[in-house]
């Protein structure tokens, strides 16, 4: 339990350190790294539940936008959640480097569920200099636009702490 609190206590730590993409939210950070550390090290139960705690504390107390109870819900505390789906793959050979894929392709899949369910009312609407008028579309568009260099900056990361990390006693 200590570990999972200090591993979310520094994913909190890392989301103050950010570049900001858009005016309408979208960051690239490491928030990601030591929740699926903890997701490889404890398994997919205690990385979800990690994952909800940090979705809970950055949404309240790092600058979260949301609108409504649904945005809250989805765009924080199921999406961070979602990335301890990584430990589903504990133990395994490249456990940390797999589950780092499966944590950040959840995590997005939350992401575009909430931009064509809850943000839909944004459409039609410009990005990149392009109007949208499919909220899927432009779901996909936007958070694609910093889940993928969130995810290959979490990889590469994950994929050279793995054996470093694999000799820490778990």
């Amino acid at each position: 339990m200590v570990e999972g609190a200090v591993c979310v206590a520094l994913a909190y730590a890392l989301s103050f350190i950010k570049l900001d993409l858009w005016f309408q939210g979208g960051s690239i950070n490491l928030v990601m790294i030591p929740l699926l550390i903890y997701a490889s090290r404890r398994g997919a139960f205690w990385g979800i539940l990690a994952g909800a705690v940090f979705g809970t504390i950055k949404c309240f107390f790092a600058g979260g936008f949301a609108w409504g109870w649904q945005s809250i819900l989805l765009d924080y505390i199921v999406a961070y959640a979602a990335v301890g789906l990584g430990g589903l793959f504990q133990g395994k050979k490249n456990g940390l480097v797999v589950g780092t894929l499966v944590g950040c392709t959840a995590r997005f899949a939350v992401h575009f569920v909430s931009g064509i369910t809850i943000y839909k009312i944004l459409a039609p609407t410009e990005l990149f200099s392009v109007t949208y008028t499919s909220p899927a579309l432009y779901s996909l568009v936007y958070n694609i636009s910093y889940m993928l260099p969130n995810t290959i900056l979490a990889f590469v990361l994950c994929l050279l702490l793995q054996k470093s990390l694999s000799r820490i006693p778990g």
